[in-house]
């Protein structure tokens, strides 16, 4: 099993896993400019409403913010929110389309990451959770919540 002390998190998308169920997850290289990057090590990114999709054989992340690195001149700076190229093997690529094109199903944005210094993006075939899923799931959290709490009450106990 690989280690895991080379990879350095630099943004989650908590609430994907929230709002809905996960399928498959992939871990794809991205297409950057410098000043992405930079911004990109100092944790300035938010994955909130970003959303991937399938164009032209090739994937996409929409509505990804990555904040203007602060100590670039103004020329080389990017659009906070340009799509981004993902890099993908064919065969994902692929899968991923014809996933998507079934209804519910979606490219969701899990978490960024930088491993063995080259920023990943671990993104996922995701379908639409109802409030009724979520309450089910925050029911059986609080659930073994409570039973762990009883173990470890009992252990104390003899």
């Amino acid at each position: 099993m690989k280690s895991q002390a080379n990879i350095k998190i630099v943004c989650e998308n908590r609430k994907a896993r929230h709002d809905y169920f996960i399928h498959e997850a992939y871990e794809a290289g991205i297409e950057l400019k410098g000043t992405e990057v930079k911004s990109l090590r100092a944790g300035r990114s938010n994955l909130k409403d970003s959303y991937g999709e399938v164009k032209n054989g090739e994937v996409f992340v929409q509505h990804w913010h990555i904040s203007p690195y602060d100590h670039g001149s103004n020329y080389f700076n990017h659009d906070p929110l340009r799509p981004r190229k993902l890099l993908l093997h064919k065969t994902e690529i692929i899968k991923l389309f014809s996933k998507t094109r079934e209804k519910g199903f979606t490219l969701v944005p899990l978490k960024i990451y930088f491993k063995s210094g080259r920023a990943k993006m671990e993104i996922a075939l995701a379908s639409g959770k109802h409030t009724y899923d979520k309450r089910q799931d925050l029911a059986a959290k609080a659930a073994k919540r409570d039973v762990e709490r009883e173990m470890k009450d009992r252990s104390y106990k003899s």
